[in-house]
């Protein structure tokens, strides 16, 4: 079964740049979202982004109109009409992402694919809550989505080499570049990202240096676009303590211990970018 029509639940920032990346590749979306708001923001977002590609020459008018005009928005997974494919992009909650495939499997059609962009929950046991878990895989997309070429690609337990096959033909039509991990918790990237950004925190905790004193010795030394602490407030405290706490439970090791200055800024309400403080004020 071809792919024609995407449905992608979570309109904020991830889900917003998926939704527009499928969109300038000639596909059908509805996005989807129970908050109002959250649609109305991720619109704007995604006619933001087509436009800033028109106004680089990267995109014609046509084109941004075309692709405008297979956009539709949902207030909940039971509107989407006729799926050939769901990505799944809310928040790194695994009750509220296996309630999600839950509605999914009623949506989607036979021979579909229910595919989550989690950052690090096992795809297994969110299978496990569906009547299809065969259908069910990871798409670990790359933030900004619009700029980031790589997507990560997990197999569970159940997946079947099919939904494997049409998940990754969906990647390279949006002209991502995949790679495969086995489903253990981080998976290939943030296995190695998270426990990096989590020694920035422990490092500035413990005094080693300022915040821009370790931004930029990590990115003149080693070479980074940006540094530990400022990539962590634009993933998202939140987000790098909640995948952090996933490596620690299901690995059992105490070097993935999230750093209690991490967990108070949390505490805090300071997430980083999106709250207006972080590491660094914004």
């Amino acid at each position: 079964m071809s792919t024609e029509h995407v449905a992608v639940v979570g309109a904020g920032q991830m889900g917003a740049g998926i939704a527009q990346v499928l969109l300038q590749s000639g596909l059908k979306v509805t996005l989807i979202d129970v908050s109002k708001q959250m649609l109305d923001k991720g619109c704007e977002h995604i006619r933001a982004g087509l436009q800033k590609l028109q106004d680089k020459g990267k995109l014609d008018d046509a084109r941004r109109q075309s692709a405008l005009n297979r956009l539709r928005t949902a207030a909940t997974v039971a509107e989407a009409k006729d799926v050939d494919f769901a990505i799944e992009a809310v928040s790194e909650n695994e009750e509220l992402k296996k309630k999600i495939f839950r509605e999914l499997d009623s949506v989607v059609r036979p021979g579909g694919v229910m595919a989550t962009n989690t950052s690090s929950i096992p795809i297994t046991r969110i299978a496990a809550s569906t009547g299809r878990p065969d259908a069910v895989i990871g798409m670990h997309f790359m933030n900004p989505v619009p700029v980031m070429t790589l997507v990560e690609i997990i197999r569970g337990a159940a997946t079947s080499d099919h939904t494997y096959a049409a998940t990754r033909a969906l990647a390279e039509t949006m002209g991502k570049t995949t790679v495969v991990s086995k489903d253990f918790p981080g998976f290939i990237v943030n296995r190695i990202l998270i426990p990096m950004l989590n020694e920035a925190c422990f490092a500035m905790m413990e005094g080693l240096g300022t915040a821009e004193d370790i931004d930029a010795a990590m990115k003149l030394g080693t070479n980074q676009p940006m540094g530990p602490l400022q990539l962590a407030d634009f993933i998202g405290l939140d987000t790098c303590l909640s995948i952090a706490e996933v490596l620690h439970r299901g690995l059992g090791d105490d070097k993935y211990r999230p750093c209690p200055l991490l967990k108070q800024y949390v505490d805090a309400g300071w997430f980083g970018r999106k709250s207006g403080r972080g590491f660094y004020k914004y």
